[in-house]
């Protein structure tokens, strides 16, 4: 393997992906943008795996910001973590499939507390898609 056309086919992938998602920036967009400029509470991201790791650093950044944020683990919500919200605090959920198991337990739970709930996924056909209040497709052809 030709490590130099490797790496310059890998950039360019990753730049396809990034020009068509300018073509997902619609309503959705907005609406979501909207939930978080007036959220009262918190910014919680929720993911499992990589897109657990995506949420980490999406609160990272939130946080370092200025805006109050975190990130619960799915599984931990499920065992006490999810005392850790608050009415007003706005739920980004991450899950490429959108039917990762652990975060669709929490997600009855979120909309019974009155989360607001922006879905982040690959499968706009998903169960978290659904649920959100607000879903963002971060669908990609190739990774």
């Amino acid at each position: 393997m030709d490590i130099l056309e490797e790496a310059k086919r890998v950039l360019r992938v990753e730049a396809h992906s990034i020009l068509d998602l300018a073509d997902r920036v619609d309503e959705n967009f907005s609406r979501a943008v909207d939930l978080l400029y007036h959220c009262k509470g918190r910014v919680v991201l929720m993911g499992m795996g990589k897109s657990g790791l995506v949420g980490r650093k999406i609160a990272s950044t939130f946080a370092s910001t200025g805006t109050p944020a975190f990130f619960i683990h799915p599984a931990e919500g499920m065992n006490g973590d999810l005392g850790m919200l608050a009415k007003e605090d706005v739920i980004i959920a991450i899950s490429n499939s959108g039917e990762t198991r652990e975060l669709l337990e929490v997600l009855p739970l979120i909309k019974r507390y009155g989360n607001r709930l922006i879905a982040l996924t690959g499968n706009v056909n998903s169960t978290l898609a659904k649920t959100g209040d607000v879903c963002l497709s971060i669908h990609v052809k190739e990774e």
